[in-house]
C-alpha cells in the first residue's frame, strides 16, 4: 500500500479502531480517549498523511471555497487599493486551507454572487465595496450567508471591517486648519459609495469645530466628481471663488486635480495647497510629494478574512472592526516633507 493512497479507513484498520475514531482524533472534536489520539496522530505523522480536501469537504458540508465580492463598476485608479485588500484576503485564507472565488456585481446585477451561492461554490463572502443601497448585503441577509463587508454599513446586523475614514479626514483637515486656511474646498466622488459619506462627515465634522461660517472658513462641497472633465469644471470654479486649499476625497481624484491646476500653470502648494484622503502608489511620484492618509489595505483584507473564518469554524467573531491610519504632512498642503 503506498502511503500516498492512504484513507481514513486504512488507518482505522492498522490502529484497529473505527472511522469515527480516527476523524475525531484528527479533528479534535468529540469524546475520544487521549491515549488513542495520540496513537492516531502518531500514526497519521509518521505516514505523512493528508486528508483528502474534497472527502473532507463533502463529510463536513464545505467546499472550503471564500467569495469575494469585486465591484465591476471599478475603474484602473481603484486597481491598487483591490490589490492590496484581495492580497490579505489570500494569504489569510491560503493558511486556513481555503481557496478564493471572485465575483463581479455592478449595482443591482448580483447574478454572479448569485449563482456562487445558489450552486454551493462558496462557505461565506467577503464584500470589498458597501453601498447606501446594497443589493449583494440584502441577499446574503435573505439567503443566512456568512459574510464579512470589507467597509461600514448602517446595518448593525453586518459584520463590518473598516478603516477609521471619518477619524482620520478629520484628523487631516483639522490640522489644515490649524494653518490658518479659510477657503477650504472638498471634492469627492460618487455619493453611494459609503466611504464617500465616511469621508464627507470627517470633513465636516472638523470645519464645525473650527467654528465653521462663524469663525469666517467657508467649505465647499463637491460630489459625484468621476473623472478629469468633471475635476476640471470642478477646479475652474474653486479657482474663480479664490480657494486656498482644495482636498480630495481618492488619490485619482487629486491626480485629475494636480493636471488640471498644472495646465492653469498654477503652484502647488504656492497658490493652492492639495491634499487627498487617500495614498497609494498612484501618487508616490508625484511633485510635490502629496499630503494624504495613509490605510493599509492588506491588513484590512486580511482581517475581513479572519472575521469570516472564525464565523465558518463557529467560533466567535467581532461585529466590528476599525483599523488605524497615518496622516502624511507634506509639501502640496504646505507641510514639512515626510521622512516616512
Amino acid at each position: 500500500m503506498e502511503e500516498k493512497n492512504l484513507t481514513i479507513g486504512d488507518i482505522a484498520q492498522a490502529l484497529h479502531v473505527s472511522k469515527t475514531t480516527v476523524s475525531r482524533a484528527m479533528s479534535g472534536k468529540g469524546r475520544i480517549g487521549e491515549e488513542t489520539r495520540r496513537r492516531v496522530l502518531d500514526y497519521v505523522e509518521a505516514h505523512h498523511y493528508s486528508p483528502n480536501v474534497v472527502a473532507q469537504g463533502l463529510a463536513q458540508n464545505k467546499t472550503f471555497n471564500i467569495g469575494v465580492v469585486m465591484p465591476g463598476d471599478s475603474n484602473i485608479s481603484e486597481l491598487p487599493f483591490f490589490q492590496s485588500c484581495m492580497l490579505g484576503i489570500c494569504r489569510t485564507a491560503s493558511s486556513a486551507g481555503y481557496d478564493v472565488l471572485i465575483s463581479m456585481v455592478t449595482g443591482e446585477d448580483i447574478s454572479q454572487l448569485r449563482r456562487a451561492v445558489t450552486n454551493r461554490k462558496v462557505d461565506g463572502v467577503i464584500l470589498t465595496r458597501t453601498l447606501t443601497e446594497d443589493a449583494s448585503v440584502r441577499y446574503l441577509m435573505e439567503t443566512e450567508v456568512p459574510f464579512v463587508a470589507v467597509g461600514s454599513t448602517d446595518d448593525g446586523e453586518v459584520m463590518q471591517v473598516d478603516s477609521d475614514h471619518r477619524g482620520a479626514c478629520r484628523e487631516l483637515t483639522d490640522r489644515l486648519l490649524a494653518q490658518g486656511l479659510r477657503k477650504i474646498a472638498l471634492i469627492g466622488g460618487d455619493e453611494r459609495f459609503v466611504v464617500t459619506g465616511s469621508r464627507l462627515r470627517g470633513f465636516q465634522e472638523a470645519v464645525a469645530a473650527r467654528g465653521g461660517a462663524d469663525a469666517g472658513i467657508r467649505a465647499d462641497v463637491t460630489l459625484n466628481v468621476r473623472d478629469m472633465e468633471t475635476a476640471e469644471r470642478a477646479v475652474e470654479r474653486l479657482v474663480r471663488r479664490e480657494t486656498e486649499c482644495i482636498v480630495c476625497m481618492d488619490d485619482f481624484l487629486c491626480g485629475c486635480v494636480l493636471n488640471a491646476l498644472q495646465a492653469r500653470r498654477i503652484a502647488v502648494p504656492g497658490q493652492i495647497r492639495v491634499a487627498s484622503f487617500y495614498d497609494s502608489t498612484v501618487l508616490e511620484n508625484r511633485l510635490p510629494p502629496v499630503t494624504s492618509i495613509r490605510f493599509d489595505m492588506e491588513e484590512l483584507g486580511g482581517k475581513a478574512c479572519e472575521q469570516l473564518l472564525h464565523v465558518l469554524n463557529g467560533e466567535p467573531a467581532k461585529r466590528r472592526i476599525l483599523l488605524g491610519y497615518e496622516v502624511h504632512m507634506r509639501e502640496s498642503a504646505g507641510g514639512c516633507l515626510d521622512k516616512v
